[in-house]
């Protein structure tokens, strides 16, 4: 007689931010499900409510202080673009049901022989190449498009938006935010906690916790921190 074989259930998995990257990620989460069905996808967190009871067909359930008091398990992607609000709301979410998987969208190559290592709740959306030895610390955000050289490191909370390029050996610190076509270039740091403006080019090492805009990249601005 042959074996019947039941299906493993899907993980509940929420999404925090119900903005333009939530419903992005959302479109990114059900590309993964038609791959490999592995997601059961509740709805929308935001401690902002949005204008309507639903997105794209599925609820808003409520605010960080509800997503804390679920009584069940839940896998949690934190769609939220600023480096410092992504950090300041996962610091929030202190229930041990809570989980933060990395989510990878199909399209982008992750063989093991490529040596790349992930954080927890990663999110890496369409079309980025990761190239090899690449090193992503905890709730990096890659948005579209965006390009990693070999031997890059990218700590915790890093955010790159569309088209962003990183060079091979550059070493991005925490909480880092490239802007939409940014560039740092090969052997290049970062310092933590910097923001280099849309369409700028690092081409040598930036102090932690400035602005930078331009071609080559100069600091425009020094913050204080936090």
């Amino acid at each position: 007689m042959s074996e019947i074989l039941t299906p493993s259930p899907l993980f509940p998995l929420v999404i925090f931010g119900a903005g333009g990257l939530g419903r992005e990620v959302l479109v990114l989460v059900r590309q993964l499900n038609e791959v490999r069905p592995t997601w059961d996808l509740r709805g929308f967190y935001d401690d902002q409510p949005p204008t309507t009871p639903t997105l794209h067909d599925l609820p808003y359930l409520g605010t960080a202080a509800d997503l804390n008091a679920t009584p069940e398990p839940l896998a949690v992607a934190v769609a939220v673009g600023s480096s410092r609000s992504r950090a300041a709301i996962v610091a929030r979410l202190t229930s041990p049901l809570l989980s933060f998987p990395t989510l990878i969208h199909p399209s982008v190559a992750c063989q093991s022989y490529q040596r790349l290592r992930f954080g927890a709740g990663c999110i890496i959306t369409h079309g980025c190449i990761l190239t090899t030895d690449i090193q992503l610390g905890n709730y990096v955000l890659l948005n579209l498009g965006c390009t990693v050289g070999h031997d890059a490191v990218l700590e915790d909370f890093c955010s790159l938006m569309p088209h962003a390029n990183v060079g091979g050996e550059a070493h991005l610190g925490a909480g880092v935010y490239l802007g939409t076509n940014a560039t740092v270039l090969n052997q290049v740091t970062v310092g933590a906690h910097t923001t280099l403006g849309a369409g700028a080019v690092a081409v040598r090492d930036l102090p932690a916790h400035c602005t930078a805009v331009g071609v080559p990249a100069a600091v425009i601005k020094q913050h204080k921190a936090v």
